[in-house]
Parts: C-alpha cells; sequence; structure tokens
C-alpha cells in the first residue's frame, strides 16, 4: 500500500522512502501504549471530501489543538484502509463504504498534548455529502466543520495538519485528471 502511493511531491517521496525503510526493519507498526509506545506507528486520516461542491471535513481535534482529517491509530493486526472506515464511524457516526487506497502519505513528528511521537499517516478520502448528517464524537473534538475550498485557501495554516495544504494540492491535480 505504501509502495503504490504515488508521491505528488518531492516531500511525499521522502516520506515514502522513510516509510518503507521503516516497514522494512519492523514487524510491529502499532502503537500499543498511549500516547507514544512505540514512539513511531501507522496512522489512518480519512478525508470527507463533498463531491458536489468539493468542501472538505475537518475536526477542531482536542489533543492536536489544530484542525484535521478525522482518524486514528491502526489497530494491531487491523489493514489501514479498515481503520479509515472504523475511524468514520466512531469519530463522525458515519456508516461507509470501503475507502479505497490511500491518496497521500506523511511522516509527521504530533503536536498538542501527545506531542512527541511520529505518526505515519495514510491519507484516505470519502465522498460524503455536507448534507449528511454527523455525530461527532464530542470526547475528542470541540467541533466539526465543512470548509469551503475558498474558506481553505484564506485560512491560517498554522492552524492545521503541517501537511494537508500539500494534501489537498494532490487531492486538487487527483480531481482534475479524473473528471
Amino acid at each position: 500500500m505504501v509502495s503504490a502511493c504515488e508521491p505528488g511531491d518531492n516531500l511525499e517521496a521522502e516520506h515514502r522512502a522513510h516509510a518503507r525503510t521503516w516497514l522494512l526493519s519492523t514487524d510491529d507498526v502499532f502503537r500499543r501504549v498511549k500516547p507514544a509506545t512505540p514512539a513511531q506507528h501507522l496512522v489512518s486520516y480519512v478525508v470527507p471530501v463533498d463531491p458536489a461542491t468539493g468542501a472538505v471535513l475537518l475536526v477542531d481535534h482536542i489533543n492536536a489543538r489544530l484542525w484535521l482529517p478525522p482518524g486514528g491509530h491502526v489497530e494491531v493486526d487491523e489493514h489501514p484502509a479498515v481503520t479509515a472506515v472504523r475511524e468514520a464511524e466512531e469519530e463522525l457516526g458515519v456508516s461507509t463504504v470501503p475507502v479505497g487506497e490511500p491518496l497521500f502519505l506523511t511522516v509527521t513528528r504530533t503536536v498538542g498534548m501527545d506531542a512527541g511521537h511520529t505518526d505515519v499517516s495514510l491519507w484516505f478520502v470519502l465522498d460524503l455529502r455536507s448534507d449528511q448528517t454527523l455525530t461527532p464524537d464530542q470526547g475528542e473534538f470541540h467541533g466539526v466543520r465543512w470548509w469551503s475550498p475558498a474558506e481553505l485557501r484564506s485560512a491560517d495554516p498554522a492552524r492545521f495538519d503541517p501537511h494537508f495544504f500539500r494534501f489537498l494540492e494532490k487531492l486538487e491535480r487527483s480531481t482534475a485528471t479524473t473528471a
């Protein structure tokens, strides 16, 4: 899955190389003890995108203190795509179909209250209408919000995952090539 994720830029290529080296060096990619044991582990983001408007749903994450896509740590022996579906159900109350292959891959040192470990994150795109009823996990988020493309262009990048706007660029390129 990591090898199949075609890099959209040089940084993603570096992250993919890092992830491949890491995966070849260990057979344990799962977080065993919160917040950070082992110090590097696998994460699945699921990024809801309204196909009609291009709006993106993000969560105001309590621990990270950032606007992030929903997602979480891959459980022991769980496939990352299954994690993405599970996280959409747990965090948004959305029962969904499988999400397919990840569009994006990042390696990120975490910030916020659980700072200090490294997430190797696979970013899955989920088509979701912005009028769909959600049941957000109020224990993890201050709130959830649909962001229009115009709102995202004018937003302060420091309030988001450090790779989010690169993800959006890759999403826009992939959408343009399939349209």
